[in-house]
């Protein structure tokens, strides 16, 4: 029913859509999972997104940047439903409590795992995720995740920035409760691994 709704305005337009959104189906659906964090939200959010786009699809400038226009419609649906869901959320500004201290960066752990960073990420302030999953592991520019998030680019350096730092002490965190867990025995190190072999 869709491809015969867009193939009666334009013959094209269903191959056009085709070749620019569903490469992209992958990754919304990661980042879907991300925000929502439920398989079938994010499966439900991606179907949204793809009949959105389809919906718009006229509008879409062909040569532009798909994906970027793909993760705005996400963003807007996520956002969408956690207002829906009451559970718009609020994050206090740390520079309104230490804006007159020197911050202590914490030096980030030489041995990093994939499960590491992931679980100290999830553990910071959902507009920060959104902020570095875009930029730092997506790639996107700082006015490419502006746009997807609808905020001011100096917000998405700002929260980038922000986010970082937090990640860095999340780390940390990680990592001297590691090397507490190794000191009782709980965890072999590096070392002793080294070591047994």
């Amino acid at each position: 029913m869709v491809k015969q709704a867009a193939t009666r305005d334009v013959p094209d337009a269903w191959a056009a859509f085709e070749g620019e959104v569903l490469p992209h189906a992958d990754r919304l659906f990661r980042l879907a999972m991300w925000f929502l964090r439920n398989r079938a939200d994010a499966e439900d959010v991606v179907q949204d997104t793809m009949m959105q786009a389809l919906k718009s699809f006229h509008r879409f400038q062909p040569g532009t940047n798909c994906r970027a226009w793909l993760t705005t419609i996400l963003q807007h649906l996520v956002s969408n439903r956690r207002r829906t869901a009451g559970r718009s959320i609020v994050v206090d500004d740390p520079d309104d409590r230490i804006a007159h201290t020197v911050a202590f960066v914490p030096p980030v752990p030489q041995e990093l795992t994939d499960d590491r960073v992931l679980g100290s990420l999830r553990r910071l302030p959902t507009p920060f995720q959104e902020v570095i999953l875009l930029c730092d592991v997506e790639d996107f520019s700082y006015k490419e995740a502006a746009e997807a998030l609808a905020i001011p680019i100096g917000t998405v350096m700002s929260r980038l920035h922000r986010g970082r730092a937090q990640l860095r002490v999340e780390l940390a965190a990680a990592d001297a409760t590691l090397v507490e867990q190794s000191a009782v025995g709980g965890v072999n190190t590096r070392d002793e691994r080294i070591e047994a072999s």
